[in-house]
């Protein structure tokens, strides 16, 4: 099969596309999806940077998420058959192989049902900031009707979805961006607030947004800095969750005055850790979510299309403008 993919780390340039084996078969519990499209998140770019951080086999085929037509099922599947249009997020951990390809087997607990009124790029957009973005909201933070959150960097991946999930859960949405374009995106999809960090002080913006109290939850995506920001916009017992690792020189003196309850977030970690349990919650997240995209509850924001081919040039795209919404690529067009 056609794919793409890399035999060292390094910059874009090491990414290659040709012929590679494929699946032949799958397991009693796999499926074999026929790719449409796949996603483009930063951490497809942080394997192929340094993959020996990661649980990855040479070659390399990368890419956490795709959509496609189920081809071929093991022989207990039960709630697939060929023909079903699928959506996913399976990274290339542990011999399994990652979306940048024409073909993948997948394990069927992380498969869900595309939403019909997606089309298959804008599918491959969704799984893997669908799933981040819930498990912080509703599993880590137990996000409530009625309150207030911080969604930093609000037209990203994670943080468009989430300012959705947000005003879904019957919340207020408070976000960050860079741009008066970005800001009108970021309300266009339900955000109560713009804070431009550019030009403003986004510590004094939060408190009084929320007349001096803080948010009830802050949810990083930017981390670095950022992450020591959203200490200070929090309550007294509110919640903060990152999706990236704090750093060494984090002062943690005022979350410890406020007694806030801090959590990690890493959607990777069922596939990292083979736990079946976890995968299955997160393919039960991509199915709820398929029934709030068909019902325009929550909606998907592609920036750009590549080919397969372009991979390399997608992947530079991404790093480099940080756009508003999700990069993907198209296989077989």
């Amino acid at each position: 099969m056609k794919a793409v993919y890399f035999e060292c780390g390094g910059t874009s340039d090491v990414l290659r596309y040709g012929d590679i084996n494929g699946p032949e078969n799958c397991g009693d519990k796999q499926v074999i999806v026929r790719i449409k499209a796949a996603g483009i998140n930063p951490i497809d770019c942080k394997i192929r940077i340094a993959p020996d951080r990661f649980p990855v086999s040479f070659p390399v085929i990368p890419g956490c998420d795709g959509a496609g037509i189920v081809e071929a099922v093991g022989q207990q599947v039960q709630a697939f058959q060929p023909g079903d249009a699928v959506y996913f997020s399976q990274p290339g951990f542990h011999r399994c192989q990652g979306t940048y390809a024409e073909h993948v087997c997948v394990d069927e607990s992380l498969l869900a049902r595309k939403p019909e009124s997606l089309s298959f790029e804008q599918a491959a957009a969704a799984p893997l900031v669908l799933i981040t973005a819930w498990e912080a909201l509703h599993d880590r933070a137990r996000i409530a009707s009625g309150q207030k959150v911080l969604v930093v960097g609000g037209a990203g991946g994670v943080g468009h979805v989430a300012i959705q999930l947000v005003k879904q859960a019957g919340a207020q949405a408070i976000t960050t961006v860079s741009s008066g374009k970005k800001a009108e995106f970021a309300k266009r999809i339900g955000a109560d607030m713009t804070i431009n960090y550019p030009t403003q002080n986004v510590i004094e913006a939060v408190m009084d947004w929320t007349d001096g109290e803080g948010v009830d939850i802050a949810f990083d995506t930017v981390g670095s800095t950022v992450l020591q920001d959203c200490f200070s916009c929090v309550r007294p017992y509110g919640d903060v969750v990152t999706i990236l690792q704090p750093s060494e020189n984090t002062d943690w003196s005022d979350a410890r005055v406020r007694n806030v309850r801090m959590s990690l977030e890493l959607m990777l970690t069922p596939m990292i850790m083979g736990l079946d349990g976890a995968m299955h919650h997160q393919g039960e997240i991509l199915k709820q979510c398929a029934v709030l995209i068909d019902d325009n509850q929550l909606n998907i924001a592609v920036a750009k299309s590549f080919d397969l081919t372009e991979a390399a040039a997608a992947q530079d795209f991404l790093e480099r403008q940080h756009p508003i919404g999700k990069v993907v690529l198209t296989v077989g067009r």
